[in-house]
C-alpha cells in the first residue's frame, strides 16, 4: 500500500500544494513532481553533497530528507539563485574562474558556497576548504571554487 500526504511549501518564492508518497525524498519530489532537475542525487546517502539545497535558509542534503518533512518551509534550490541578489555575484565569480566544469556538483557546491558567505566567514582559502568539503568535485580539484569564495568575500568586502 503506497500512503501518501499532503504537502504545502514555497519552492523557489512559489507556492505549492501537493500529494506526496510519503517515502518519497525531497530530491525525488523537487526533480519528478516540480520538474527542479538542478538538484542532481549522487550517492543517496548524504555523503557527496550534489543534493544540497537550502531549507528554512539552511543548507540541507535533499536526498536524506523526505518531502513530507518539508511541510511548511521554503525552499530555495540552484532555480531560485539567480532571482537571489546575494548568489549572483558568486555565479558571476563562478564562471569567471572556471570552478564548474562539467556542472555536476555545483547547485550544491553553490549552496554551500552562498551559506559559508552569508555567515560572514572571512575569505580564507583553509576555512572555505573545509566547511564545502561535504561537496565532492571531480573536475576542478576544488581551487577555482576556492578562488571563486574567496574573491566573491573579498569584493563584497571591499564595497
Amino acid at each position: 500500500m503506497n500512503k501518501t500526504a499532503q504537502i504545502e511549501l514555497i519552492v523557489n518564492g512559489e507556492k505549492y500544494f501537493e500529494n506526496v508518497p510519503v517515502r518519497m525524498n525531497l530530491a525525488d519530489f523537487l526533480r519528478n513532481k516540480l520538474g527542479l532537475t538542478g538538484t542532481h542525487v549522487g550517492c543517496e546517502h548524504g555523503v557527496c553533497g550534489a543534493c544540497t539545497i537550502f531549507l528554512d535558509g539552511v543548507t540541507a542534503r535533499s536526498c536524506l530528507t523526505l518531502a513530507v518533512q518539508a511541510d511548511e518551509t521554503e525552499i530555495t534550490t540552484i532555480e531560485g539563485y539567480e532571482t537571489d541578489k546575494n548568489a549572483s555575484d558568486l555565479i558571476k565569480n563562478f564562471h569567471k574562474r572556471n570552478a564548474l566544469q562539467c556542472g555536476y556538483c555545483t547547485p550544491g557546491m553553490l549552496a554551500s558556497s552562498i551559506e559559508y558567505i552569508e555567515q560572514g566567514n572571512p575569505p580564507d582559502r583553509k576555512k572555505v576548504k573545509e566547511h564545502i568539503s561535504g561537496n565532492y568535485c571531480r573536475c576542478t580539484g576544488y581551487q577555482a571554487i576556492v578562488d571563486a569564495i574567496c574573491t566573491t568575500i573579498q569584493e563584497r568586502q571591499s564595497r
